[in-house]
């Protein structure tokens, strides 16, 4: 074999290796982007699912707080109108009124008051 045809098949050994370093890059550069578009895909399809479940989440904690506030309200309202009946007995009783000492000594003072305008009358 001659000295040029060693170095031909060198060249050709060279850019056939050439050409498959470059190939393997291309290869790389597509495996890479594959598998990153399907980490996308599944991830998107992840947060889409994760999004759904938080909405879900959140409007049954939201239905929950609007039934306790619905009891609490409830309970407020029987309270005041537990308040309300107890004092309208109590006045219908009697209770609210001044004690019978403190009615006496009220009327007391209104007879020494008319007392004290008839004496100045006479």
């Amino acid at each position: 074999m001659t000295t040029i045809q060693l170095m031909k098949d060198k060249a050709t050994v060279a850019t056939e290796m050439a050409r498959k370093v470059g190939l393997a890059g291309l290869g790389a550069t597509v495996m890479g982007y594959e598998e990153t578009k399907g980490r996308f895909e599944t991830l998107s399809k992840q947060s889409t699912q994760l999004f759904a479940e938080l909405v879900k989440n959140g409007e049954k904690i939201e239905t929950e707080g609007k039934t306790k506030l619905h009891d609490a309200k409830a309970k407020v309202t029987a309270k005041v109108n537990f308040d309300a009946k107890v004092a309208e007995v109590r006045t219908k009783l009697g209770l609210d009124k001044p004690s019978a000492d403190q009615k006496i000594e009220e009327l007391n003072a209104k007879i020494d008051a008319l007392t004290a305008a008839v004496a100045k009358l006479a």
